[in-house]
């Protein structure tokens, strides 16, 4: 498409939440330059991490995104290499733009694919290496469920970044969805605590590790500075030494003795 076709249809959205950058100097809208920087401070945080993890890309994995919004980290494993992605959202308007954006961007129409679906009614046939789960474990009632479905597609390494409690147990804490268009299926969510995430992803037979906060800048990123948004990188086969495990002060149920016994416990087997 020429640039002038490009920039209307990016204009026929009411809204962008990731900026993306097209030749010509053409971009998507972005009023709130703090959001800018969330966006590259959480690429820099987990995606990084992700890629470490993987030997240096994504060359030979196939990728799922769940809650893709419109396409950012989708973008980022196709740019990594990846083989082929599946980027699922709830909402139609994300879809488009995210067919928009790798349309804009030219990339091979078989290397993926993008679907307006419920996250729990996705075809259970197709297999993945790679689940990124952004944003979206803290907007499910079904936690269980969501780990049952991610493990299924055969997911040897699952992304999640969500809102944690600061509960220093294994708990769920029950909230209502502060914006009910962002809830799946229901508006009440659980919000996991930190071994909460660790011991749901072990049932599963995945190994957890939260990422340390390596964050240069916390403009716009107030949810992580008050360690209540954290990442998690978990592993079926691949080991996850080297990463930078989050300290006390970023997860505050090691400040227990017991805690940090555990803490140590999962870093000596990692």
């Amino acid at each position: 498409m020429d640039a002038h076709e490009l920039e209307e249809r990016i204009a026929s959205f009411p809204r962008w939440h990731y900026q993306f950058q097209f030749e010509n100097g053409i971009s998507t809208p972005m009023p709130d330059r703090a959001m800018v920087n969330r966006h590259e401070q959480r690429r820099r945080y987990f995606f990084e991490a992700l890629l470490r993890v993987s030997g240096g890309s994504l060359r030979g994995h196939r990728v799922l995104d769940l809650g893709c919004n419109a396409g950012f980290w989708s973008l980022l494993a196709i740019e990594a290499g990846a083989d082929f992605v599946l980027g699922v959202d709830a909402r139609q308007e994300y879809v488009e733009q995210a067919k928009l954006v790798f349309e804009a961007k030219g990339v091979e129409r078989a290397r993926y694919r993008f679907e307006h679906a419920n996250v729990f009614e996705l075809d259970a046939d197709e297999r993945f290496d790679v689940v990124l789960c952004l944003g979206l474990l803290d907007h499910v009632v079904k936690p269980v469920e969501l780990f049952e479905r991610m493990t299924a597609a055969g997911a040897e390494l699952i992304v999640i970044d969500t809102e944690v409690s600061r509960s220093r147990s294994s708990v769920f804490e029950v909230e209502r969805q502060y914006d009910a268009r962002h809830a799946v299926d229901y508006e009440l969510v659980f919000i996991p605590s930190v071994q909460a995430v660790i011991e749901l992803a072990g049932e599963f037979g995945l190994q957890a590790v939260p990422l340390a906060h390596e964050i240069s800048d916390f403009a716009g990123m107030d949810d992580y500075r008050r360690a209540r948004r954290l990442a998690f990188i978990a592993s079926k086969g691949a080991s996850l030494q080297g990463l930078a495990v989050g300290k006390p002060s970023l997860a505050p149920w090691w400040t227990s003795k017991l805690g940090a016994r555990r803490a140590l416990a999962r870093l000596r087997g990692a």
